[in-house]
């Protein structure tokens, strides 16, 4: 999908799900619908608190795997970049045009490693995580090859329990070892603390982000006192974005699902104690879904099932409907509780998944609408890129 692609050779409702200026009623189901004045007023809000906060901001790309949506972050919310976490996918970004890229994890594999250091030769700046001196001299030697430098993140392990290192002094041996490597530089620290973010009380997020903060203070001043003082310090999430942005010690943010909005993140709690998308945020992603069946008088069976969405993070609910509910699914069957029997066979109703990024990652397409009218078809441009 990371080719370009003429719309006008594609047949709805085999190729694609709609095409520009259809009626939103004849959009074939499942597939994604985003609500565009959603998305637009979400991506200029973030924009501006950035903007306001002196915050740089590096949109996540393995949200939306969309290199059109990561333009429209750029265009509206001076987003400066993205970040990505496999190669691949990296390079779908790159190739579209997408300027700085960010790989916001480890690369280990020789041929991974010979891939990364091929990508700043489409015109990006490139970004890598390490938290293992040991790869520090497998980047090089992939940078010197190919003629291409490389920027270098130290990842730090702030309250995730994933990659990054704990201790000021790796912290310190990493980055020595990047700023004496040949092609490589020592850009700043990596330090995303993502177990907290879908915390709901704001108070625990913070204490969390406050230990994370600590960590990252002490790491900065270890890396002053040998004169490698990080040019940026990068974290922040949609549940933690204003303490990295307050912090006094990060200058770069990395949200991701702020633009899109899902059902789990949509519980977590701001500092007034009101669901952040009730509010803060607005839903703007979607699964399109028609019922199909209603043989039972009390349940509905729709067409988004277990493969037109992720489900680890919990079921949809259907938006804007209190009268109905989203209760179980199977391979390609929604069980919608229906204990009025108001729905109709061929009734279009929206879901909003549990989880946007490995839900996004099931699809092809994204059907943008404005009005009730298809205004965009967008391919999922990095749907698939896992290595």
């Amino acid at each position: 999908m990371n080719k370009p692609v003429n719309l006008e050779d594609l047949e709805v409702g085999y190729d694609v799900p709609a095409l520009p200026g259809m009626d939103e009623a004849d959009i074939q189901t499942p597939c994604l619908v985003l609500d565009l004045d959603a998305l637009e007023r979400n991506i200029v809000k973030m924009g501006d608190y950035a903007k306001a906060h002196g915050m740089r901001h590096r949109v996540h790309g393995k949200m939306h795997k969309s290199v059109d949506v990561a333009k429209l972050q750029e265009k509206l919310g001076g987003a400066i970049g993205v970040c990505c976490q496999k190669v691949s996918e990296a390079e779908v970004f790159a190739r579209g045009g997408i300027k700085d890229v960010l790989v916001s994890n480890q690369v280990r594999d020789p041929a991974k490693i010979d891939r990364l250091a091929r990508l700043p030769k489409l015109g990006a700046h490139v970004i890598v995580c390490v938290d293992d001196v040991d790869n520090v001299a497998d980047l090089s030697a992939a940078a010197v090859k190919h003629g291409t430098e490389l920027s270098v993140f130290v990842e730090i392990d702030c309250g995730a329990g994933r990659c990054g290192v704990t201790t000021t002094q790796d912290v310190v041996a990493i980055a020595r070892a990047v700023d004496a490597a040949d092609n490589l530089s020592f850009k700043g620290i990596q330090a995303y603390q993502g177990a907290m973010q879908h915390m709901d009380s704001y108070e625990d997020r913070k204490a969390k982000l406050d230990v994370a903060i600590d960590m990252v203070e002490s790491a900065v001043q270890g890396l002053k006192a040998v004169d490698l003082e990080p040019e940026l310090v990068s974290g922040g999430g949609t549940g933690s974005y204003y303490f990295e942005s307050n912090s006094g010690v990060y200058n770069e943010l990395q949200c991701g699902s702020y633009a899109f909005m899902d059902a789990d993140y949509g519980r977590i709690l701001d500092k007034d104690g009101k669901r952040i998308d009730q509010g803060e945020w607005e839903n703007a992603f979607f699964i399109l879904t028609s019922v199909m069946s209603h043989a039972k008088a009390d349940k509905a069976i729709c067409d988004a099932g277990l493969k037109a969405q992720s489900v680890d993070s919990g079921l949809p609910f259907i938006y804007g409907r209190d009268d109905v509910e989203y209760v179980k699914c199977s391979d390609e069957h929604g069980v919608i509780a229906d204990p009025d029997g108001v729905l109709k066979v061929n009734e279009k109703l929206r879901l909003v998944p549990g989880h946007c990024d490995p839900t996004a990652n099931v699809h092809d397409w994204y059907v943008g609408v404005r009005g009730g009218k298809v205004e965009t078809v967008w391919p999922v441009s990095a749907r698939g890129k896992a290595y």
